[in-house]
């Protein structure tokens, strides 16, 4: 398990539902996922607004940043500690982004959003290694081989 890194392209988050899912299976009509909490699986229809992690980005200044790349970005900063939570003050959430995503889009990623993000990175550092697959590099490396 230490050379295990975490798929955030099999993590989903799916609109009306709390917490992370890993996804399964596809079924006939969905997708099966398994929740990162409590294990139980879950068939989501396929009509519902499923995401993965992976194709979550950030807004900055300079463009956007992946999802991966801003939670990389957390794991520098806060080392084994945890975010704070989505109910921590204001002003603790937006001092971790300053740090971690100091170039953020004020005008556009919002607090709500960053809770988000929070809430996200407990559940992601409570159940998964907080080392991500790069599918970039995944994608490179099997071109090579």
């Amino acid at each position: 398990m230490a050379n295990e890194k975490t798929n955030l392209g099999r993590i989903l988050s799916v609109s009306g539902y709390p917490g992370l899912y890993r996804y399964v299976a596809q079924s006939r009509n969905g997708a099966i996922a398994e929740s990162l909490a409590t294990g139980a699986r879950v068939n989501f229809p396929a009509n519902g607004k499923i995401t993965t992690l992976e194709d979550i980005s950030i807004y900055t200044d300079e463009g956007e940043v992946r999802l991966r790349n801003v939670l990389e970005s957390m794991v520098k900063v806060l080392g084994s500690a945890d975010a704070p939570t989505a109910k921590a003050s204001e002003a603790e959430i937006r001092g971790l982004f300053e740090k971690a995503l100091p170039g953020y889009d004020r005008d556009r990623f919002y607090l709500s959003h960053m809770k988000k993000v929070v809430t996200w990175y407990n559940e992601l550092k409570a159940h998964c290694p907080m080392e991500f697959v790069d599918p970039e590099a995944e994608e490179a490396e099997e071109t090579q081989a």
